[in-house]
Order: structure tokens, then sequence, then C-alpha cells
């Protein structure tokens, strides 16, 4: 009986060392982003919070250097230098290029500093989320022909003004800029209740171009994102109009902005809750309703039981909650859900962009 247990037990081992087993393949995409989210955001397993001008920043750049060289990509290290409070910074961009069979190219970006690190922020949803996942994304494109080319872009110093964005968008000249077929932000992808994905607002004014003449508000990458989205398991929402802010429609206040300036139709795709009457209405800086994030929530209204009481209004964006170990424990299993969605939506994008 155990000579025939053997023999039957021993074709199983020997399956289990072949080469060819789902163990020995690499990590599913989804999973791999998780895994990256964990090496750039947790103090205690990698890099953590990423302070803009910091040596945690820098490192966090080389890291993200690194995975991009160790894929084969050629990467461009661009340092760039800005002011602040009237004294002159510099960080760095980090970009690397996949060509492809038109050399029209769709730019898919994430800022990889963060802030909040006083009380407390890894900066994990803000945004070592969206730098997760596009590396997730290059690591399982690399080597691939798809129909555009696409540039990975990881911004620098994008908390304290927009300035990686801002430097990568003014160093591309008439050509460059002429090829860009579209810009996807993604910035705070995952943590909320809901992710959504926006275009420029109608408005150019609330864009503050140096020439308004070129700007775009075309939403045709917002609505592809939308469409591909239905086939994952998290499709995005069109948030609600809210005052000064039509369906859909999103402000400057991310790395999309300066792109949208030059013409080029954008997407910025973030995790949060528009149904949520916050600090400030319906804007999207309240980005739960779990009690845990707030002094008392009220379900009817929306809102805070007190408004003029509240103190935490639903926030998880440079606070004590942005980090792996907190949103789990309020939120097990989302990030990863989430993280997840947003690297597939990616992947089928890019692949057929219907642009």
């Amino acid at each position: 009986m155990k000579k025939t247990l053997l023999a039957l037990a021993l074709p199983a081992l020997l399956a289990g060392c072949n080469p060819s087993d789902n163990d020995s393949q690499p990590p599913a995409p989804a999973a791999q982003a998780h895994e990256f989210l964990v090496q750039l955001s947790s103090g205690a397993e990698g890099i953590g919070a990423r302070p803009t001008g910091t040596e945690a920043e820098t490192r966090a750049a080389a890291w993200i250097q690194d995975h991009l060289a160790g894929w084969g990509y050629e990467v461009q290290n661009q340092p760039f230098t800005y002011t602040r409070g009237g004294t002159d910074r510099t960080s760095q961009n980090i970009v690397a290029e996949l060509k492809g069979q038109s050399d029209k190219v769709i730019l898919i970006g994430a800022h990889y500093d963060s802030t909040g690190e006083k009380k407390g922020s890894e900066g994990a949803t803000d945004n070592g989320a969206g730098v997760a996942a596009l590396l997730a994304v290059a690591e399982a494109l690399k080597g691939e022909t798809l129909p555009y080319t696409v540039r990975f872009a990881f911004f620098g110093a994008e908390e304290n003004g927009l300035n990686g964005s801002r430097a990568y968008a003014a160093s591309l000249d008439t050509d460059a800029v002429a090829k860009l077929l579209a810009m996807v932000n993604y910035d705070t992808i995952a943590g909320g209740d809901i992710v959504y994905v926006h275009s420029a607002h109608s408005d150019v004014a609330e864009y503050n171009c140096a020439d308004p003449s070129r700007y775009s508000f075309d939403p045709k990458v917002r609505d592809r994102l939308l469409a591909i989205s239905q086939q994952t398991a998290t499709p995005f929402a069109i948030h609600p109009s809210y005052s000064g802010y039509p369906e859909g429609e999103t402000g400057s206040w991310s790395d999309h902005a300066p792109f949208a300036c030059l013409g080029v139709p954008i997407a910025y795709v973030e995790a949060t809750n528009f149904t949520i009457n916050g600090e400030d209405g319906y804007d999207g800086y309240s980005q739960s309703t779990n009690p845990a994030l707030w002094d008392c929530y009220d379900d009817a209204t929306k809102s805070a039981c007190d408004r003029d009481s509240e103190t935490q209004w639903g926030k998880i964006w440079h606070t004590e909650h942005d980090r792996l170990d907190k949103m789990a424990e309020l939120f097990p299993g989302r990030i990863e859900q989430q993280l997840g969605a947003n690297t597939d939506l990616m992947i089928r994008f890019l692949k057929a962009p219907g642009l």
C-alpha cells in the first residue's frame, strides 16, 4: 500500500517541480502592483514616506529607475530646479518609453513624492498606488509592440506645486507635443470609496494656462477608460456635477494640468467619494464614509453630524490613515482590488486605445 501511495504521489511531486508550473511564473500584474506598493510606501518593509525634497524622495526615484532599467527600458533621469519659498530646490522625473507601431505617444504618469508625514502618512494611496500600478504595467508590457508608443513618466515634487510635471511639459518641443495623443494621470487611484475618472474642466480659466488658446478639455480619453473599466472588477464612475465643476470634469490640482494646457486630451483617475457633503461641499476631498474617519458621520445627510465641530471629515490623503497598515484595518482587501483593477484597465487600454 505504501508503495502504491508513493507511486501516486511521485508524479505530483515532480509536476510541482516543473518549471512550467504556475508557482514558477511571474506574479500576475495585479499582485506585482501590490508588492511594488509595499516596497515603495511601507516604512516597515520599504522606503515609506517620501516627503518632497528629501533623501527619501530621491531614493524612491532611484528605486523606480532601477526597476525600469532592469526590465530593459532605456530610462531618462530628468533633473529639474524649481523655486519654493524663495529658495531654489531640485528633484527629478523618471521617464521610460516603449516603442509602438506608431510614433504617436500615450503618456501615463504618476507622482512618487508624498506629504503628511508629520501626521503619520506614508503616502500609500497618495501616491504610492499610482506609481505601483504603472510599474506593474511597465513590467507586464516590456518587449511588446503596442499600437502607439507608451511613455511612462514618474514625476517628482508634485505635492508642493506640480513641479515635476510642469518641468517635463516645459521640456517638450513643438514636435514632441504634436505626437502626444493622450495623457493619463494616476493619482490616488486606490483607497477611497469610489474610483472616478475625469476629463479636464471645460472652462480654461480653471487651469491658468500660459497660452489658453492651446488648452484641451476633450473627454475622449476619459470616456474610453470609463468604457474599458466596465470589463474590470472595479468599474469607474463619473462624478456628479457640483458647484463650479460640471459632471466628470476636474480642476488643475494634479499632474494632468500642464498637459491639458499643451492641448493634450487628458484623463485623471482617483479614488474618493463625491457623494459626501464634506468640509467644503461635494468636492471629493472626503474620501470615505467609514465611521473611523469621522468624529461622527450622519448617513442621512451624508455629512458630519456636527459640521462645526467635525475634525476628520472622512479624509485619507495626507493623514495618519494613508499607510498600508491602517488601510488594511479600515478596508480589508480594498487596496488590492482597486490597485489590481487599475493595473488591468491600463494594460487593456494600451493594447486597444480606441482613440
